[in-house]
């Protein structure tokens, strides 16, 4: 059987953080495992990495674990989003987070709302004092990231296209122009990009996708992502394990149809 090269990310909550999913999930080809650090307790964070960790060797598979750091990040009316007066994207807690991942021998580092290399800079500096040698992602969110992307990239070692947040700091109609040249530029600098945010939104609740969203995973392969991320499919979804076959399905497709050769850089 044919697997595909793009990689799948799910993110873990409490419909998949059971053992018997999580199996599932990675005998249909989920790759990497994300906690998303905005919510929940370091205690329940603990005890999934350790479930994770304990599956994976039992099914002697490499699922490496990514920690979402939540950044600085504010309650607003209509939801969540960036704190304006922050200067660094990385707070007090996400150092604490940082060492805590350290810690438990997770895999990458997810930072939230980078702005400039410096942000990389820091995160490594906390990796380092604690005794860690994680990898980087660097999620580019917000304009100036946009602005200081080569050197952005030249100091993480992997980059996600957080859309979700993207989207609510530049006009929403840019978003696919902004994917489309920070795929291209981890593809020149040879670093692994992920596509992230509301790739199969409709399959929280259905079991099966849309065009649209078939079409989206379909040209993010197509156009060079390393990897695709699902978020509240897998977390909080009616169908986690449907969602990881689809999106697997969908890259082994568009692999299929690539034109001249993508070097992937896995993860």
């Amino acid at each position: 059987m044919k697997y595909s090269k793009a990689q799948i990310v799910a993110t873990i909550g409490p419909v998949s953080d059971k053992p018997k999913v999580l199996k599932s999930m990675i005998e249909h080809q989920m790759d990497v495992a994300r906690l998303n650090f905005s919510w929940g307790t370091l205690e329940e964070k603990e005890k999934t990495i350790k479930m994770i960790q304990k599956v994976a060797k039992e099914m002697n598979k490499r699922i490496p674990i990514m920690i979402d750091l939540p950044g600085p990040r504010i309650t607003k009316k209509e939801g969540h989003g960036r704190d304006m007066e922050a200067i660094s994207a990385i707070t007090k807690k996400d150092e604490e987070f940082i060492k805590f991942g350290v810690k438990h021998n997770i895999e990458y580092i997810a930072v939230s709302y980078v702005g400039s290399a410096k942000d990389i800079d820091k995160c490594r500096q906390v990796i380092k004092d604690a005794g860690g040698n994680q990898k980087i992602i660097a999620k580019i969110e917000r304009q100036e990231a946009i602005d200081n992307l080569k050197r952005i990239i030249s100091k993480a070692d992997a980059v996600m296209v957080a859309r979700g947040d993207l989207g609510d700091e530049i006009p929403m109609e840019k978003v696919p122009f902004a994917q489309y040249k920070i795929i291209k530029e981890c593809k020149k600098a040879g670093k692994p990009v992920i596509v992230a945010t509301e790739m199969l939104t409709s399959m929280i609740s259905n079991p099966r996708p849309t065009r649209a969203e078939v079409t989206d995973i379909a040209n993010a392969v197509l156009t060079g992502a390393d990897a695709v991320m699902l978020s509240n499919e897998t977390t909080v979804g009616k169908y986690p394990i449907q969602a990881i076959m689809f999106m697997e399905k969908i890259a082994v497709e568009a692999e299929k149809n690539l034109r001249g050769k993508i070097i992937f850089n896995n993860l």
